[in-house]
């Protein structure tokens, strides 16, 4: 991390923003606080703890909350979140860090959220018999806890007060190596997207540029992802509106979309007004911030990612009603293997794919619908983890 630090902007902010952050942690905690710690390795998985963040804040106003992440790419995004008291990077994991940063935050409850698993942070935690537990936790077969050689990380687990996992797959596999303190309480992004479609923004640029046309919007889309839209857009005689907003909007990368588009005129958000707006078909978002309310003006999404390490949030877009589309690796997300099955997500592996899809969406409105409403019940059908989670650390903890 040290070397990639001298190319890598990641890595230097992963360096940079650990440096003396047990003395600074030393500095802002009172030994008096009443601490409920946190950690989310992203913005992800701080998107899916979020949710139980805001209702513990809501129910022990008298703890104050530590946020941790392990990544750059969540806390220089969130931390100012202003539900958190405290917003950190979490030390490197090694026993020295884990015990001086344990005897700082003393926190009387941890919550880690989905897969974190850092042995010595962990091991301290049990050691010193603080509650600690998984949110939204999810595991599969092929996870080293599973595998003949796992037996030191299945210590690690056994210091977890209690297991709230996504699935009953997840429950079965827990059990197979004698873990029985679990609940199946789903996953608490259910929660949380139903709250962001509640608050969508109200964005009068985006109404007058959708001006009644069927909108396609793609979310955190790569170049893969681009490549292919374009393809569709030059061979194809549908009339529609393209949003495409991008994963990374650093100026090199939009530089890049804008060239990608050619002769086709492509309108910057940053760029528009009501006078140069309504008769554009393609807008590039240049900014952060807006994708989860440009759902709400989306007749269909595309979901980008799937043609690298896995696709994005495609809850974000399902809960607005939509059909969603993705690229084809998909299979680590369950939501995305649930609406494909049940027909609201369509998986594509190639251009072809994409043409045939979109081709039968935007000539059949009543295509759009069907999967639009599987979708959005879908979402509503798996609301309420994060009320079952609070439940029983009431009953356990307090």
């Amino acid at each position: 991390m040290l070397i990639a630090s001298l190319f890598n902007a990641k890595a230097k902010l992963w360096i940079s923003g650990r440096k003396n952050l047990l003395k600074e942690l030393g500095k802002e905690i009172s030994s008096s606080d009443k601490i409920a710690w946190f950690h989310c390795a992203s913005l992800g998985e701080f998107e899916q703890g979020r949710p139980v963040i805001e209702a513990f804040r809501e129910q022990y106003k008298d703890y104050k909350i530590l946020l941790t992440f392990f990544s750059p790419s969540g806390y220089e995004i969130r931390k100012n979140y202003d539900k958190a008291d405290y917003v950190y990077y979490l030390p490197i994991d090694t026993t020295k860090n884990a015990k001086q940063f344990m005897d700082i935050v003393n926190p009387v409850v941890v919550f880690f959220v989905k897969y974190e698993f850092w042995q010595c942070f962990i091991g301290e935690i049990g050691k010193r018999k603080i509650p600690l537990y998984l949110v939204s936790g999810i595991f599969r077969k092929d996870h080293r806890f599973f595998k003949w050689y796992g037996g030191r990380a299945r210590k690690i687990l056994k210091n977890f007060t209690h297991f709230f996992v996504q699935n009953s797959e997840s429950k079965s596999l827990l059990s197979s190596i004698n873990l029985e303190n679990v609940v199946v309480a789903g996953d608490t992004r259910f929660d949380r997207v139903k709250t962001i479609s509640e608050a969508a923004k109200n964005l009068p640029l985006i109404e007058r540029f959708k001006n009644g046309k069927t909108t396609l919007v793609a979310g955190s889309t790569w170049k893969p992802d681009e490549e292919i839209i374009v393809k569709y857009l030059n061979s194809t005689n549908y009339d529609f509106k393209l949003i495409i907003a991008p994963h990374e909007i650093h100026k090199e990368n939009i530089d890049r979309i804008e060239r990608l588009f050619n002769q086709i005129s492509v309108l910057k958000y940053s760029e528009a007004n009501e006078s140069n707006i309504q008769e554009q078909n393609i807008l590039l978002i240049d900014n952060i911030g807006l994708l989860s309310s440009l759902y709400r003006f989306a007749d269909v999404a595309y979901i980008g990612g799937g043609f690298g390490k896995g696709i994005h949030n495609t809850l974000e877009a399902a809960t607005f009603g939509l059909p969603v589309i993705f690229g084809p690796n998909y299979e680590k997300f369950q939501e995305a293997v649930d609406l494909k099955k049940l027909g609201g997500a369509f998986s594509i592996s190639n251009q072809n794919d994409l043409n045939i899809v979109l081709d039968n969406l935007l000539e059949n409105e009543q295509s759009i619908s069907n999967a639009g409403i599987v979708s959005a019940k879908y979402v509503n059908d798996k609301k309420g983890a994060t009320s079952e989670i609070i439940k029983l650390i009431n009953t356990r903890l307090f």
